[in-house]
C-alpha cells in the first residue's frame, strides 16, 4: 500500500491527488459507496399533504382493497362498517342483507349506530355476520376493549376484516379529533386478536416494501409505482397489516364468553 501511495505521488498531478483524497479519503482497496440521487424526493415536506388522495389511489388503499377483494365472500349478511359503508357496498354487493355504519358521535348522515366501540352496550350481542374494521383500531386507545366488543357483536361463525397502519405518516384528521395512538406489527396484531379469538381462526398478513413505504410517506399514488414495486412484499417493511378473524360457531375452552343480548336504545341505534 505504501508503494502504491508513493507511486501515485510521483506520477499523478497535485490536482488529481487532491480529487482522489476527496473521493475516498485515501487510496483504498475498499469499494466506495455509490451516491444516491434523491431527485424531487429530497425535500422536507411530502409530495402530497393528503396521503396521495389528490394524486389518485393512495398506496395504503391499494393494499387495503387488495385484502378486502381477497376476502369479499366474507362481507355478507348483516355487515357493520365504521364511518361509512363504502367497502361494504364495494366488496359485499348483493351478498349484504343489511348494512350498518357506526360512528362515535352524531353528525354523519350515513350513521345507523352511535356508539363507542370500546363498550357499545347499545349493540346487542351476536348481531353481525361481518365487521369491516379498516384503519380504525389505531385511533382507539383501548384496542383490547374494542376487540372484546367486536367479538361480542359477531354472530358465531362471523368474521372481522381489520387493517392497521404499519409504516405511515400521522393522520392529522384523526389526531386532531379523537387521537391516533398506535402502530402495530404483524406480531402485535396477532397477539391482540388471539387474546379474543382462537389462534386457528386468526389470519395475519402484511403488504409493502421499501419502495412502496417511501412512496406512501411522500403521498405518491399507487399508479405512480410499477406493478412489481407494489406487489413485492418485504417482511421488514410492513406498510399495511391485515387480520381476518373468525368467531367459531362453538367457542373453544378458554374463549367462552357470556353473551347477554343487550337491548337497543331507539335514540342511538337503527335496527
Amino acid at each position: 500500500m505504501k508503494s502504491i501511495k508513493a507511486a501515485a505521488k510521483r506520477t499523478l498531478p497535485k490536482g488529481a491527488r487532491r480529487w482522489l483524497r476527496h473521493q475516498a479519503g485515501t487510496l483504498s482497496l475498499s469499494p466506495t459507496v455509490a451516491w444516491i440521487h434523491f431527485g424531487r424526493l429530497r425535500r422536507l415536506t411530502p409530495v402530497s399533504q393528503f396521503a396521495g388522495f389528490d394524486r389518485g389511489q393512495p398506496v395504503d388503499r391499494y393494499y387495503i382493497e387488495a385484502f378486502l377483494a381477497r376476502y369479499a365472500s366474507d362481507i355478507r349478511g348483516r355487515v357493520l362498517e365504521i364511518g361509512d359503508d363504502t367497502y361494504t357496498r364495494q366488496f359485499g354487493g348483493q351478498q349484504v342483507v343489511q348494512s350498518d355504519v357506526l360512528s362515535p358521535s352524531p353528525g354523519n348522515p350515513s350513521t345507523t349506530i352511535i356508539a363507542d366501540l370500546t363498550s357499545a352496550e347499545v349493540i346487542p350481542s351476536e348481531t353481525f355476520d361481518c365487521v369491516v374494521l379498516t384503519q380504525t383500531l389505531q385511533v382507539i386507545y383501548d384496542m383490547p376493549a374494542a376487540l372484546r366488543t367486536v367479538h361480542r357483536i359477531l354472530k358465531p361463525g362471523g368474521v372481522v376484516l381489520a387493517t392497521f397502519s404499519g409504516i405511515s405518516r400521522i393522520s392529522r384528521y384523526d389526531m386532531d379529533r379523537w387521537g391516533e395512538f398506535w402502530r402495530v406489527t404483524t406480531l402485535s396484531a396477532r397477539r391482540l386478536f388471539e387474546e379474543r379469538f382462537p389462534p386457528t381462526g386468526v389470519e395475519v398478513d402484511y403488504y409493502g416494501n421499501v419502495v412502496s413505504a417511501v412512496a406512501f410517506l411522500h403521498g405518491l399514488a399507487a399508479h405512480e409505482l410499477r406493478q412489481e414495486e407494489l406487489d413485492h412484499h418485504d417482511p421488514d417493511y410492513e406498510v399495511v397489516i391485515t387480520v381476518r378473524a373468525t368467531r367459531p360457531a362453538r367457542e373453544p375452552n378458554g374463549y367462552a364468553q357470556e353473551h347477554t343480548t343487550l337491548p337497543a336504545s331507539p335514540s342511538t341505534m337503527t335496527i
